[in-house]
């Protein structure tokens, strides 16, 4: 609930500045949040729902962003990117590649893969240990990286 009321407060400050940018950022995400709480039991969600929510938004974001940049539309690209950037101040401190680097060594050491044959096992515990963290296509990368 706490993010809800942080949406609410930083929605109220970009309508004073005027900053329509930040405003449709944060108008996704309050929209998401109601429609996360409509749909299933009615109840609030938890702090870990609704950084997945946020980071969900933060993805489809930057997905579009490098399309557009793929298709020289930086005109497209750059408003996708500014937006991520707002939603993103919402999230929790991001690891870098070494921390994540890191504990993806000791998931590797505690489950004793040796393979590609055993990345599914691997990326379901550094997701569990690594949620809200991480970007999970950071993750697959390192894996992939350790495991070859």
């Amino acid at each position: 609930m706490s993010l809800e009321k942080d949406i609410m407060t930083a929605m109220k400050a970009a309508m004073k500045a005027k900053d329509q940018t930040a405003l449709a950022a944060l108008r996704a995400v309050k929209s998401e949040i109601l429609l996360a709480k409509t749909s299933g039991d009615g109840g609030d969600l938890s702090d870990e729902e609704e950084v997945k929510l946020v980071q969900k938004l933060v993805k489809q974001r930057k997905d579009s962003a490098r399309i557009f940049s793929e298709q020289n539309r930086a005109d497209l690209s750059e408003p996708e990117l500014a937006q991520a950037a707002v939603l993103e101040q919402f999230l929790p401190e991001q690891l870098s590649e070494e921390e994540i680097a890191k504990v993806v060594s000791n998931i590797i050491a505690q489950t004793g893969a040796s393979g590609m044959k055993d990345m599914g096992k691997v990326m379901g515990m550094a997701n569990q240990q690594l949620a809200g963290k991480a970007d999970g296509r950071t993750i697959s990368t390192i894996v992939k990286n350790q495991l070859t």
